[in-house]
């Protein structure tokens, strides 16, 4: 602890007695500093080391006032911003776990700035509703404890709240996320069956109380095979869904292979030209589309950019949305293995384009990326 605190490592080389107080105390700064990581060993299972990391997260960890939170103004397009962490300031608190109750649901919810109290209405900024606070609770292991308020810096549970994990509450002056609203697409999907009808009530309760503690978890129904498909951020986070719905909902499911949600991406700009030329009668078709396809920066605030850089009319106005279409319908279907093209980073321009209808710029455009 010495090389990483200044006023311990003088009282070491002194060679001064260093009592118990002063070594908590140095701990506690270099924990702050993030220059020390306190390690406890224990057993949960054998209620071994329990109070000792208790008291460690009470000796070492900072208290609220002591952590600079950061909050993300939804109104300025997640501008970061600093959030003290002080009783006088708005309202904003963030639902950070779910748990079917014999009451109902229990939110917990951990309150970063501002006080809330019992009959007071509160705004989910992910919904935008209102919603009253019907009755606040202190947890104290499985006792709950009636309490008037709460104030920053708490953790506290409501009942009778109607959220999902990560939204965030606030008094409604102000509309912060204290996490982005923006969530990751699932990477893996599995088809789930409940082996007997006579589950199928409890499949779905327990489908629908995940989707609510979980937004990456999703739900979606194959329509022509009637199953079920759960995809989720892997096949251990699939598989703890499973596991929860056979141990707290007593349903056992068939479980199909896992399938991975393949994407394509853009690597480097590309250069194209495509020319379609049919003879079919009357006038033909024919149409020729020039342009180039490139990366978009990791850090650009859009998934997919269109850019139409043509000059003069070469091709009327009103057949332009016809490329910009063609170019996101191509997208779902990549040339390599027909996966989704990871759009984020791609960007498509139309530099130039010679038409002689309408059908058939229609045509060229859709057709155009699905030749590169």
């Amino acid at each position: 602890v010495s090389e990483v605190d200044d006023h311990l490592a003088e009282l070491f080389l002194a060679e001064e007695p260093i009592g118990a107080d002063v070594l908590k105390a140095a701990i506690r700064r270099a924990t702050l500093a993030n220059k020390f990581a306190p390690v406890f060993m224990g057993s949960a299972y054998k209620n071994k080391g329990v109070q000792l990391l208790l008291d460690g997260a009470s000796d070492y960890l900072p208290c609220p006032t002591e952590v600079i939170n950061t909050a993300l103004d939804v109104d300025k397009g997640e501008e970061a911003l600093q959030l003290p962490c002080s009783p006088s300031g708005p309202f904003v608190a963030l639902a950070f776990k779910l748990e079917e109750g014999k009451y109902g649901q229990l939110t917990y919810m951990r309150v970063y700035s501002g006080k809330v109290s019992k009959g007071d209405f509160i705004h989910n900024t992910s919904t935008n509703k209102r919603t009253r606070v019907p009755r606040l609770v202190r947890i104290h292991s499985d006792e709950l404890e009636d309490i008037p308020s709460a104030q920053a810096g708490d953790i506290v549970a409501l009942f009778g709240i109607e959220c999902a994990s990560g939204d965030t509450f606030t008094d409604g002056s102000v509309n912060y996320a204290m996490t982005s609203i923006k969530v990751p697409e699932p990477v893996m999907s599995v088809s789930l069956t409940p082996k007997s009808t006579d589950q199928l009530a409890n499949f779905q309760k327990a489908l629908q109380r995940f989707q609510r503690e979980d937004p990456t978890f999703h739900v979606a129904n194959n329509a022509e095979t009637g199953e079920t498909i759960i995809s989720g951020m892997g096949e251990l986070h699939l598989d703890i869904y499973v596991e929860r719905m056979r141990r707290e909902y007593k349903v056992d499911c068939e479980v199909g292979r896992p399938k991975v949600n393949y994407r394509e991406a853009i690597t480097q700009r590309a250069e194209f030209n495509y020319l379609h030329k049919k003879q079919s009668g009357g006038s033909g078709q024919y149409g020729k589309v020039g342009g180039y396809i490139e990366p978009l920066p990791e850090d650009h605030s859009t998934k997919y950019e269109y850019a139409n850089e043509m000059v003069g009319n070469a091709i009327p106005p009103e057949f332009h949305a016809a490329c910009e279409k063609g170019f996101r319908e191509a997208a779902n279907a990549g040339s390599l293995i027909g996966a989704p093209v990871e759009v984020r980073d791609s960007d498509s321009t139309l530099v130039s384009t010679w038409y002689q209808q309408q059908k058939v710029i229609e045509m060229v455009a859709v057709a155009l990326p699905l030749s590169l």
